[in-house]
């Protein structure tokens, strides 16, 4: 399975093919322990999870590196209140942003909303996820830490759980 990563702007966005249907990828996308299987880039763990997918739902969780150190962006912000959920269409979109926490409610240091579509293709489904940024700074940073590499990487996690 290869993705591909491309610049518009002030987004990032990944896009690939998986050989699975739209509704096999929204379970892995909208069940918690599924999700902890793929979301984070080996040897990179997700510790806890929580996802209610549904307009106004809470997305949280934390990532943990191989030697036990927190994801960057949490390291840097400290406590992480979460995500809200702003838009879930089973079986086809799901967008979630850290501007807000569940029930809309306005978090301190807002820096992306993902936006992931899950369009049938044959036998299959084109899955891809449009990062939004506020500012090249922000894009910028999210490119350093790897986007490219470790949303690849999860994508490729995600065909082999479902495929």
């Amino acid at each position: 399975m290869q993705s591909t990563t491309r610049i518009e702007g002030n987004d990032l966005v990944i896009t690939g093919r998986i050989a699975a249907r739209p509704e096999t990828i929204w379970l892995a996308l909208t069940d918690a322990e599924k999700l902890k299987q793929w979301f984070a880039p080996r040897p990179w763990q997700i510790t806890h999870c929580v996802i209610d997918p549904r307009a106004g739902g809470r997305f949280e969780m934390k990532m943990q590196g191989p030697d036990g150190q927190p994801e960057e962006c949490v390291a840097e912000g400290g406590d992480d209140p979460g995500a809200c959920v702003i838009e879930a269409e089973a079986p086809r979109r799901i967008v979630w942003t850290d501007a807000m926490s569940a029930g809309y409610r306005p978090n301190e240091k807002p820096f992306m909303t993902a936006i992931i579509t899950l369009e049938p293709d044959g036998s299959g489904t084109i899955y891809s996820a449009r990062v939004l940024h506020r500012n090249e700074a922000d894009r910028k940073r999210h490119e350093d830490m790897g986007f490219a590499e470790g949303w690849g990487t999860c994508i490729q996690q995600l065909a082999e759980l479902v495929e």
